[in-house]
């Protein structure tokens, strides 16, 4: 029963759709001839809504198109006897399962004895001359679309449609039962799964839409081919070319950014920021009965999920920071920058480390070196680890002044300068010089260069934490690696 539109993929607020079989496949006796003749030729789309809780203390419909919705049903009914027994069966949640489909919503309604009737109300379906007026005019208006995919309906959309001849919401007499307790007008069970349906109005005008014969998911795809189209300079003509040029062909190219500029009146605001949680969240465990598939390592995907919950709440801490707005736009790392990363964050287990050495291309050695150098300064101190570069004239002039201020004559401390490092005479402590205009303070351990502190713009500071570094006066790195 479905025509690959079933599932929109576009946000559901309180009534998520269960399946989208018929529940109501097994009544075959309910199934007139009349209904198959007025079957659409294409696949039949359909959601169905699980039972809705009681309704005690509130209205059925809270949004403007709902209590059109109401209205329709009200005016139509001959009995308000009957619509008011409806309501109660409806507020005390005796609707079943909601099926929904094109032209006609279907429930079980159980009644007071615990009899249940097989309830339907018709709609009669847009025509695909009315939908194609519907689908060009929603194209022009692209205000409407954002109200749309935001579960709201705007009067302005209705009056647009109306004005093109589509009608979309229901008038008197357009809401026609059927039941199966054989009344011949609205009975409590149909008016029951009205006032049900508008609360699903009021959580998704799409409902509606597919009452007239579209599903969100179809409605959307089609208004991309016209707006494709259209982009490419022509519009198409309907269903069977999506693509042909039409009489209607205006020559316009995308959507004028003056008329989105003006739907903003219909455009609802964005919401507030979210609070920031107090943690990252926990991981889920994969340490399941089922073993994992050859090549995939539960563990590893453990550690990869803890550190995206831990990366997601930074990034949203920062967001929500104020001037975040005016900051930078921070630049990707590389595969081989990520692998350091989660070393030195994610705190790997001694295997895990060995791979991302091996996956960095640096080995042990050098992912502990790269793993302090991310420590200090992130991305930058990563660079100056593995660059070597030739710094501007007047940049080393004035790190030598700054050098000379710092000390005595006779007690200046006497570096070999080689590009962008400077290295003491006796090979134990030296200064790199960052693309970012500040000074890396390193020592040397084991024959290798290793990061010895926080980078600084000053080169004579720099260079006494590398001298105290080197005489184990501090801490050998931020978080003892």
């Amino acid at each position: 029963m479905s025509d690959g539109y079933e599932r929109d993929g576009y946000r559901r607020e309180e009534y998520e759709p269960d399946e989208y079989a018929d529940p109501f496949d097994h009544l075959d006796s309910f199934d007139s001839d009349e209904e198959d003749d007025t079957a659409p030729s294409a696949p039949e789309q359909e959601r169905t809504f699980a039972a809705l809780p009681p309704a005690s203390g509130r209205g059925f419909a809270e949004s403007w198109w709902g209590q059109a919705w109401l209205k329709a049903l009200e005016d139509t009914a001959l009995d308000g006897q009957q619509l008011k027994k409806g309501r109660r069966f409806a507020r005390e949640g005796r609707v079943g399962v909601v099926s929904v489909r094109p032209g006609r919503i279907t429930a079980l309604v159980q009644d007071r004895d615990a009899s249940a009737y097989r309830s339907d109300v018709l709609l009669q379906e847009l025509s695909e001359e009315e939908w194609d007026r519907f689908l060009d005019m929603a194209v022009d208006r692209a205000g409407h679309i954002a109200a749309l995919l935001d579960r709201e309906m705007p009067p302005h959309l209705v009056e647009d449609a109306s004005a093109a001849g589509v009608e979309l919401l229901p008038a008197i007499g357009d809401l026609d039962p059927e039941c199966t307790c054989e009344a011949w007008d609205h009975c409590p069970h149909t008016a029951a799964l009205c006032y049900q349906v508008a609360r699903l109005l009021d959580q998704d005008p799409f409902v509606l839409l597919l009452m007239r014969g579209r599903g969100e998911r179809r409605l959307l795809d089609e208004l991309q081919v016209r707006i494709t189209a259209r982009a490419a300079g022509h519009e198409p003509s309907g269903p069977a070319d999506a693509f042909a040029a039409g009489p209607g062909d205006r020559g316009v190219r995308g959507v004028p950014a003056a008329e989105t500029h003006a739907a903003g009146d219909v455009i609802p605001a964005l919401p507030a920021p979210p609070e920031l949680p107090a943690e990252s969240g926990v991981s889920p465990s994969l340490d399941t009965e089922t073993d994992p598939e050859p090549g995939v390592d539960p563990t590893a995907l453990e550690m990869l999920a803890t550190d995206s919950a831990a990366r997601a709440h930074r990034m949203l801490a920062d967001a929500l920071a104020p001037g975040h707005e005016r900051q930078p736009v921070p630049v990707g790392l590389t595969p081989e920058q990520d692998a350091v990363r989660l070393a030195a964050d994610a705190r790997p287990e001694p295997w895990i480390a060995s791979r991302l050495a091996t996956g960095s291309g640096r080995g042990q050695a050098g992912l502990q070196a790269a793993v302090r150098a991310w420590q200090y300064g992130g991305t930058a101190a990563l660079s100056v680890l593995d660059e070597e570069w030739t710094p501007d004239a007047a940049s080393l002039a004035h790190a030598r002044t700054q050098l000379a201020d710092a000390w005595e004559e006779d007690e200046a401390p006497r570096l070999r300068a080689e590009r962008n490092r400077w290295t003491s005479v006796d090979g134990t402590v030296q200064l790199r010089y960052g693309r970012d205009g500040r000074w890396y303070p390193y020592r040397k351990e084991s024959g290798r260069w290793i990061p010895a502190g926080p980078s600084d713009d000053d080169p004579a500071a720099a260079l006494a934490d590398a001298a105290l570094a080197d005489a184990g006066l501090t801490s050998p790195g931020p978080t003892g690696v």
